[in-house]
């Protein structure tokens, strides 16, 4: 239309960065950052960000140029979300549990020109270092606890004390411009670089608060590594509402419990094998608190039970379904007060479900083949596509993944999943993890619910194993609890009786018992599981476990 006004003359693009601005003005006074002995306020926090772009600028860093990251979750950290977009240049904060040769590839790969290395890591980062030519190697800061401690290079504080705490912070041109990069976790594949805009992360951290019904000043305990998918958006989100980041060193579940019921956490997120972790503390580790904790956990539905001990124990878990593609949680359960009365049977599988949250466009379950959305009648099975601004902008340097990862205008995520009636979507298996027993596709989820169930099981990990007459059967990789005993059969015999005759084809054939390998982000690697199991040889024609 002729003389339409497409952006109004005060439009400003969203990033995060507001977020801090807004945090040091309403709650200046207020705690942003505990670790250990270390507090400071929002004040503060806004003040060393702004001094820590400051001095990046001064090295000559420009608009979008990278600042690489390697490090637990403490302070320096937090402050590098704010700090290096504030400069105008994109954060990546690298895996603490690559190699020497992976970190390098990641190097390599994104071409930082400053390094901030933790001094627990320094070896590892000159070790990665050394396999780059000299023209690749980025300026490496240290960020180090012990302010006397020798080292060849500058150290943090030194850095953001050279910095000019009246410098002018660069907002985006474009909020479509990049704020961060992250790497996938790599459970299928070599990592992928993902790149994150500054609205999308303005976006879902905004989402995330919401949809884990986050309350004004929550105390947040990082439980979530900020190398995975920015925290999860959280370390933003946190400063959204204007609530302390309680930052660890290491994380196992006596930190765990002592850290809510000391600082009186309100909020944090973790993987299924970390909320495993909390629900099979022993007794001398827990400790009770007169409030709930809001949990959110992603990366694969947590099995049931494990959902309902930790409600026992005061922990309100909400499940979230998404990838580092779309910046960690790209749908939610939305819980309908009218589910409350269910039997917490029902009530915990409902809980499984997910469906976009307001930040998301939309989140459907499409054939791979015809790319026509499936029935929604909760058995049909095919594969979740998201499409909105908290998709990524692509994958760094690599058009030819970015493109395959978006055909029809969506992205392709890789999940298989049913959709119920009421539009809510149930993760059923990666798509490279679905088992095809007899002709039928039988999702790893549910069974591996059902194994947590047994009160000698810790975990459990389903996946397919050659079968001569049904080309595929169910195998189950058991890691018991300390002390527990339980054989093949009884695991088999619990399953056959809890299934009834819903589906025998969900029956493990065979059970192993051993420990789980894991990806530095708590996923199972099933496609090491899955190599297990092919080397095991088919399951014969007339197995007696049929």
């Amino acid at each position: 239309m002729e003389g339409t006004i497409r952006c109004p003359a005060n439009y400003v693009p969203l990033t995060p960065i507001s977020f801090l601005n807004r945090a040091a003005l309403v709650f200046g006074h207020r705690t942003s950052v505990i670790y250990g002995d270390i507090q400071y306020t929002w004040q503060q926090t806004r003040d060393r960000c702004v001094r820590l772009a400051s001095s990046l600028s001064d090295i000559g860093l420009s608009r979008h140029d990278v600042v690489a990251a390697l490090g637990p979750n403490v302070p320096a950290i937090c402050e590098l979300h704010f700090g290096a977009p504030m400069a105008g240049a994109v954060l990546c904060v690298l895996n603490t549990h690559y190699d020497p040769q992976m970190l390098a590839m990641a190097l390599e790969k994104t071409k930082p020109k400053v390094f901030f290395v933790d001094s627990e890591f320094i070896s590892l980062a000159e070790e990665s270092l050394n396999l780059l030519t000299e023209e690749q190697r980025p300026l490496i800061i240290t960020i180090t606890e012990n302010p006397t401690e020798k080292s060849n290079y500058m150290q943090y504080e030194d850095f953001l004390s050279s910095g000019n705490p009246n410098f002018e912070p660069k907002r985006p041109l474009d909020e479509c411009d990049p704020i961060a990069l992250n790497f996938t976790s790599g459970t299928t594949s070599t990592p992928k670089c993902v790149v994150y805009s500054h609205r999308g992360a303005y976006l879902n951290a905004t989402a995330v608060g919401v949809i884990n019904e986050m309350r004004p000043m929550p105390v947040y305990l990082w439980t979530v590594p900020m190398y995975h998918c920015s925290g999860w958006c959280s370390v933003w989100t946190v400063a959204a509402f204007g609530g302390v980041n309680v930052c660890l060193r290491e994380v196992n579940d006596k930190v765990i419990f002592d850290s809510v019921v000391k600082h009186k956490v309100t909020d944090f997120g973790g993987s299924p094998a970390l909320l495993n972790m909390i629900a099979n503390a022993r007794d001398l580790v827990k400790k009770s608190f007169p409030w709930t904790v809001q949990v959110m956990t992603g990366g694969s539905p947590p099995p049931p039970e494990i959902i309902s001990r930790l409600g026992k124990l005061g922990f309100r878990v909400m499940t979230a379904f998404g990838s580092t593609e779309v910046y960690g949680a790209g749908a939610a359960c939305l819980w309908m007060p009218e589910w409350e009365t269910l039997p917490e049977e029902e009530s915990l599988r409902l809980k499984a479900r997910h469906v976009n949250h307001f930040a998301m466009e939309a989140v459907d379950v499409m054939d791979p083949n015809t790319m026509k959305p499936v029935p929604h009648d909760g058995k049909t099975i095919g594969e979740i596509v998201l499409k909105g601004n908290t998709v990524m902008s692509g994958y760094f340097s690599d058009k030819e993944a970015t493109e395959a990862a978006f055909k029809g205008g969506w992205f392709w995520s890789r999940d298989m999943a049913v959709i119920d009636p009421d539009g809510y979507i149930h993760v059923k298996d990666r798509s490279q993890d679905v088992i095809i027993c007899g002709g039928e596709i039988v999702g790893s989820t549910e069974i591996e619910g059902l194994l947590y169930s047994h009160p000698a099981v810790y975990e459990a990990a389903v996946v397919g194993r050659p079968d001569e007459a049904l080309g595929e059967s169910v195998c189950a990789f058991v890691k018991l609890k300390e002390g527990a005993e339980a054989k093949e059969g009884e695991i088999i015999e619990f399953c056959e009786r809890k299934l009834g005759n819903k589906n025998k084809k969900m029956v493990p054939k065979t059970v192993v018992f051993s420990d789980l390998p894991k990806t530095s982000t708590g996923k199972t690697q099933k496609n090491v599981l899955k190599m297990m199991a092919k080397n095991m040889g088919h399951v014969p024609m007339f197995s007696s476990k049929q």
